[in-house]
């Protein structure tokens, strides 16, 4: 070869493999808005004490149809804020067995799971309302 031939390729370079697409994608702006409330309703266990189930219930039954990203999401939402009630119940029902000593140990437990619950529900929501499918880590699915 000299230096005045050139070289042409003779396969064009390789495309990048293409994403793979979620289960479940989110059509618009509006069913991210809903899946953001299906996590974000369960604040309202702030106002009424099984608010934190009701809320993600209700955006579960009335959007699952028509919205299936924001039914999924608040179906995630509700099978984990059953969950965290189970926990909490649990703990409450051991502390009374125990006669108040076991208190030493749930109380602190009781704040861990708050503040997981809180931090977990809010980074639920965040995820929804970018259009990603978040699943919580320690939920049992019990709605299918």
């Amino acid at each position: 070869m000299s230096d005045t031939d050139t070289v042409n390729p003779t396969t064009p370079p390789p495309q990048p493999p293409p994403e793979a697409a979620p289960a479940v994608t989110p059509r618009d702006a509006d069913e991210r808005m809903w899946a953001m409330l299906g996590h974000l309703s369960a604040f309202s266990a702030f106002i009424t004490g099984l608010g934190c189930v009701i809320g993600p219930l209700i955006v579960w039954l009335v959007k699952r149809e028509t919205m299936p990203f924001a039914g999924d999401q608040a179906k995630e939402a509700l099978n984990f804020n059953i969950t965290a009630v189970i926990v909490a119940v649990g703990l409450g029902i051991f502390t009374f067995i125990t006669l108040g000593i076991g208190a030493l140990i749930t109380v602190p437990a009781a704040c861990i799971l708050f503040v997981g619950w809180f931090v977990l529900t809010i980074i639920a929501a965040v995820k929804a309302n970018n259009g990603e499918q978040y699943r919580y880590p320690f939920a049992i699915r019990l709605v299918k």
